[in-house]
């Protein structure tokens, strides 16, 4: 039986209580082998204003800041955030901020968003949310990059392929994104939408 709500604040403040890399960033083969893959799966080398939800420590930040004139990195852990501002102090092109999605969502439009293993802490009536202003953030021909573990997590109130199956609605006939990239690895799977351009 999965939770019905999203998981509160308080639970990452508890994993982080507990250990700075509680998800191994820094050490793992397989977070570095994931990384990888998703740079190679953007489908443009730079971007002018990018969005980072949910980056922890600032590992995968540290990555998609060269591509990114500007990125504004978000996550709900000051103690995550404290480590990534020390990763990140010689970029100055990047901003941490806490903040606390969906009900709160940073101002502005993006031409990049990455949502990587943060959908499946919330529950549906939250990821709703946070999708549908993802979606409003993007700008035309905007690129929406989703990455998360498949495997059920009996903590978490969704799974990996929940949360790419709610986003992938806005690509279908007449929807708003196109979906470029559907890759599927054997524990996660990683998908690349972009924003329609309006024709006038």
């Amino acid at each position: 039986m999965q939770p019905s709500d999203s998981l509160p604040p308080a639970y990452f403040d508890q994993v982080y209580a507990a250990n700075a890399d509680p998800w191994h960033f820094e050490t793992s083969n397989y977070e570095h082998a994931k990384y990888a893959a998703t740079l190679a799966a953007l489908p443009r080398q730079h971007f002018d204003c990018g969005l980072e939800i949910g980056c922890s420590i600032g590992v995968l930040t540290a990555l998609l800041a060269p591509r990114c004139h500007q990125l504004l990195a978000v996550d709900v852990s000051a103690a995550a955030l404290q480590t990534a501002r020390q990763r990140l102090a010689a970029a100055p092109q990047v901003l941490l901020r806490q903040m606390a999605l969906p009900h709160h969502f940073p101002r502005g439009d993006f031409d990049l968003v990455v949502l990587s293993e943060v959908g499946y802490f919330w529950c549906e009536a939250d990821l709703a949310l946070a999708a549908q202003r993802m979606v409003a953030a993007l700008r035309p021909a905007g690129v929406l990059l989703l990455v998360h573990w498949t495997p059920l997590v009996s903590d978490f109130p969704l799974t990996g392929d929940a949360v790419h199956r709610h986003f992938l609605q806005y690509a279908g006939p007449g929807g708003v994104l196109r979906h470029l990239v559907a890759q599927r690895e054997a524990t996660y799977r990683l998908d690349v939408l972009e924003r329609a351009v309006q024709q006038s």
